[in-house]
């Protein structure tokens, strides 16, 4: 997000005598007037409505029918493979430009652009190609088709299941050396075995419905599947252990970010049934490819099946590719005639939708909002999306979030804090670690309720001065197990509440233990029998091996009974150490949660 003092110039105001975007942000029941005694006028990211016919650079090749949408709307500019200073060159004189993965579109590209780029279009999901920073402080909305791939990686997956299962690269490869190999390459059956979907989202929703097809038994793992619409299908939903330790075939389905980087290790595969197989049609890097190769040469994988992998394309002496029991294919998940027509379709609607000045529900970055208002919910911003992230993290593997109430402490009228950006950053915090959605105050309502997340507010009003727009924010999910109890208050949800302090976000209740920890690098939770010594065993533990301590503090019921240990750390511990602060005497339990 923009700092305050650089975004008054970038912004654009809401015209008058037009249809205003900040109320088609959240439901009419949570739009909120601006603040009387202020007068505010609202600002978005989308620009200026288009009045003459704008112009379309695409910049990579689009499916046909996408073109002809485009060009019954605007001038299109057809300009393949573009070198960054012809990309410069050009962009002053476009509105909205269109790229596959191959363009980067760097913060040079805004900058030329001299404000005329209102939006960026991603014909696909990634946006990793894009600076996102750059656009949403130029005012360009960037928006990606995240829809019309599903059915296609969805049947390359069952493609690349079926051809493991039976050995079907291998025993094209032998016939076509001259071989005639049938004892070697006898498979395995389908029916009746367990697949585990690693990511129940729309293309592993629908992997799981043609497995089904086959005759398989599938069951998924996904915190935030909605246990109904499995169940509608047939799938029974279970926790991360429970699906990687029973499944005889595994797919893999879940978005790259930094929880699932590296998900499938060696402790994962350890736990695995031995002789299973894997798919991963996914993303290369939830998979730690060197542990797989471990695994295959043990048998504790029997085969596996890549579409995906951390470096694209893998290094052509990778043992990984070259292994006997590997199947690979290119990244064709998304490859076929039909996917790349409805992307083309996808992206053009949504580029024009944006043109005309709508609000599209694919949009990934945030609209701009008054400086004023930004400079002072800044600090509590990021409070919010803190203490999101930390309350998912405690949710136990298996249970689905579902429900979320925000209560918000603070002296002033409703009508004089409108918390929807607050809002929008606490969904982030909760939704953005387990996926590849990224959620802003443009797209956080649709997001949460696409998840089947219901969050409700809550004020809670204080006398006193209304100088500060709030005094503390409380997140509670209920429902849920938590990995740590104490985090479960006395009406059993888990609970956590923060507040600002000299411009910080500080963590102030965790359950019903009263704590006082910066939220800045990660933290560590303790419950403990209160006694002499503990803090110091702790701290050594971690001091002796190089795990600075920021912050530390302890809250307790009463003296000599249980408390709760709270400490900031700058570096993750190992589990080695994380194994041994669970072993020291009167830790009762405890969890490590990244910031």
């Amino acid at each position: 997000m923009a700092a305050a003092s650089s975004t008054k110039k970038l912004m654009l105001a809401a015209s008058p005598n037009k249809p205003r975007l900040s109320s088609k942000l959240v439901p009419p029941a949570t739009i909120r007037s601006p603040p009387r005694r202020r007068k505010t006028k609202r600002f978005a990211v989308l620009a200026t409505f288009i009045t003459s016919k704008p112009t379309v650079l695409v910049a990579e090749k689009l499916g046909e029918a996408g073109l002809d949408l485009l060009k019954n709307f605007a001038n299109v500019d057809c300009s393949y493979n573009l070198s960054s200073e012809e990309l410069c060159t050009k962009i002053s004189l476009c509105d909205a430009l269109i790229v596959r993965s191959g363009t980067k579109v760097t913060r040079e590209v805004f900058e030329s652009s001299a404000g005329r780029l209102k939006v960026v279009g991603r014909a696909g999901v990634g946006i990793d190609n894009v600076d996102l920073s750059a656009a949403t402080e130029h005012g360009c909305l960037v928006v990606n088709a995240p829809m019309a791939n599903t059915i296609a990686a969805a049947e390359h997956g069952i493609a690349l299941l079926t051809a493991m299962a039976r050995n079907i690269a291998q025993a094209d490869a032998s016939v076509k050396a001259g071989k005639w190999q049938r004892n070697k390459y006898v498979g395995v059956s389908l029916v009746c075995k367990t697949l585990a979907v690693m990511g129940f989202g729309k293309v592993g929703t629908e992997v799981a419905r043609r497995a089904k097809g086959l005759g398989m038994n599938v069951i998924a793992h996904d915190p935030y599947a909605q246990a109904d619409r499995a169940r509608a299908i047939g799938v029974e939903l279970v926790s991360f252990e429970e699906a990687i330790s029973t499944a005889d075939f595994i797919s893999l389905h879940m978005p790259l970010t930094p929880a699932t980087s590296k998900m499938f290790n060696d402790e994962a595969f350890f736990k695995m049934k031995k002789g299973v197989r894997i798919v991963n049609v996914a993303r290369g890097g939830v998979v730690d490819e060197e542990a797989l190769v471990r695994a295959l040469d043990s048998g504790i994988i029997s085969q596996a099946a890549l579409d995906v992998f951390t470096e694209e394309p893998p290094a052509k002496d990778s043992k990984l590719v070259l292994h006997e029991n590997v199947t690979v294919t290119p990244h064709l998940g998304a490859s076929t005639t039909e996917a790349q027509e409805g992307v083309a379709i996808e992206i053009a609607e949504a580029v024009i939708g944006a043109l005309k000045g709508e609000l599209a529900a694919t949009a990934v970055n945030a609209p701009m909002v008054p400086a004023e208002v930004i400079s002072e919910l800044a600090p509590f911003v990021t409070l919010a999306e803190k203490l999101g992230g930390l309350a998912v993290q405690l949710v136990a593997g298996g249970s689905g979030v579902k429900s979320v109430k925000v209560s918000y402490a603070s002296t002033r009228g409703p009508d004089d804090l409108d918390t929807r950006l607050l809002r929008a950053m606490i969904t982030k915090g909760i939704i953005e670690p387990i996926s590849s959605v990224f959620v802003n105050l443009v797209n956080a309502d649709f997001i949460a309720k696409q998840r089947g997340l219901r969050i409700t507010e809550e004020r809670i009003v204080l006398d006193g001065s209304p100088e500060n727009p709030l005094e503390f924010i409380q997140v509670q999910i209920a429902n849920v197990e938590s990995k740590f109890g104490s985090a479960i208050s006395d009406i059993g949800d888990i609970r956590v509440e923060g507040r600002v302090k000299d411009g910080k976000p500080h963590l102030t209740k965790v359950g019903s233990f009263g704590v006082d920890v910066s939220l800045e690098g990660s933290i560590i939770l303790c419950r403990q029998v209160d006694q002499p010594g503990i803090i110091g065993k702790v701290g050594s533990l971690l001091g002796d091996n190089n795990v600075n301590v920021n912050f530390m503090s302890v809250g307790r019921i009463a003296p000599q009974k249980q408390a709760v240990m709270t400490i900031g750390v700058d570096e993750e511990p190992s589990r080695e150490v994380l194994k041994k602060i669970g072993e020291t005497p009167a830790i009762e339990e405890f969890v490590f949660l990244k910031l």
